[in-house]
């Protein structure tokens, strides 16, 4: 079977390495990368470290408006699609690469899997929203991480082709916390102890395009006196520049970091300040505390656990979480027992 994967995220490359791995023992698979994400740190580093095969083709498709980045992705995939005529075309998650992808098979008919399907925040100001909608809505095959997904879709009307597999990001934790284990270096890199350190990360949308959140954002961080470590996604830093803000020195800046360092980062973190869909079930898989900078969150089971605390840009909310919150529950296992890329892989082939 031709399967061409489309990817172009830092959570993406995360999820490919788990499902490409699986594909290509009995298949053959075209990996087509948008280019979305433009900093090499977050894009190059992630094939090596994490041994995914070079993409057969880059789109460099590079930042830009919504409308403009889709539409150059769009007619770039279809072009590839034509000449390569794949079995099904495989999308992962909510991004801009996710809905051009399916949007250009379905106009040609080609079988679309969705890898993450079926997950809603029920916030359609958020282009990851109608991103996810929109790509569920034309799949062929839908697989959903957890039962909450599946009801979402269900709901929608959705019924045929979903599957509860458990969710991709799991079997890659599982994997790569061993690998990074032995490889990682960055706490003695930076300087840091075991749990003596918070990590935060900022990049959503919602919040570096709003000077408000986002000074209230930075302000809770400045004013909590914590130690916490940033490493600072591009978009962040052009908007931190924009709006002349500034860290105190509890807070440490960092460049992006490839993904073993930054599972050892969340690993050996004491809690977890983040606006990342996958920050925030990372740090559920590791047993860290989140406290997530948003309104609402796709990933309820983390929040029903007693693991993760929404706060969104209060900026009171956010100092509160970072000095007093903490689990006060077990955890139930919410997201698969870490086979759901062979799973995935089995059902797209007919096995």
């Amino acid at each position: 079977m031709k399967i061409i994967t489309i990817i172009g995220a830092r959570p993406q490359f995360i999820k490919a390495a788990a499902v490409s791995d699986i594909i290509r023992k009995d298949n053959e698979e075209i990996i087509v990368h948008t280019g979305q994400h433009y900093d090499e740190n977050m894009s190059k580093i992630f094939f090596e470290e994490l041994n995914i095969p070079y993409p057969d083709y880059n789109l460099s498709v590079g930042s830009g408006n919504h409308g403009e980045q889709t539409g150059k992705m769009l007619g770039k995939i279809e072009e590839i699609l034509l000449k390569e005529k794949p079995d099904c075309v495989l999308v992962y998650g909510d991004t801009n690469s996710t809905i051009a992808g399916a949007l250009a098979a379905s106009k040609l008919l080609i079988p679309v899997a969705h890898v993450e399907a079926g997950l809603r925040s029920f916030n359609m100001a958020m282009p990851e929203e109608q991103n996810r909608i929109l790509t569920d809505h034309i799949s062929k095959y839908l697989f959903a991480p957890t039962e909450t997904a599946v009801k979402n879709l269900n709901n929608e009307g959705i019924k045929d082709k979903v599957y509860n597999c458990g969710d991709v990001m799991f079997d890659a934790i599982l994997h790569f916390k061993k690998i990074a284990e032995k490889k990682s270096n960055i706490l003695e890199k930076l300087g840091l102890k075991e749990k003596e350190y918070l990590l935060a990360t900022i990049h959503r949308a919602e919040n570096t395009n709003d000077i408000n959140r986002f000074t209230n954002i930075i302000e809770a961080l400045n004013e909590s006196g914590a130690n916490i470590v940033l490493p600072l996604h591009p978009r962040s830093q052009k908007y931190i520049e924009n709006y002349n803000l500034k860290f105190n020195d509890n807070v440490k800046i960092i460049e992006p970091v490839g993904y073993l360092d930054m599972i050892t980062l969340e690993a050996n973190s004491k809690k977890i300040v983040s606006d990342s869909g996958g920050v925030q079930k990372e740090a559920f898989f590791l047993d860290v505390p989140c406290i997530t900078l948003r309104d609402e969150t796709e990933w309820i089971e983390t929040v029903e656990n007693g693991w993760n605390v929404i706060v969104g840009a209060d900026k009171t909310k956010i100092k509160d979480a970072i000095l007093n919150f903490n689990p006060t529950q077990e955890k139930k296992n919410s997201f698969g027992d870490g086979n759901a890329a062979e799973k995935i892989v089995n059902i797209i082939t007919g096995k």
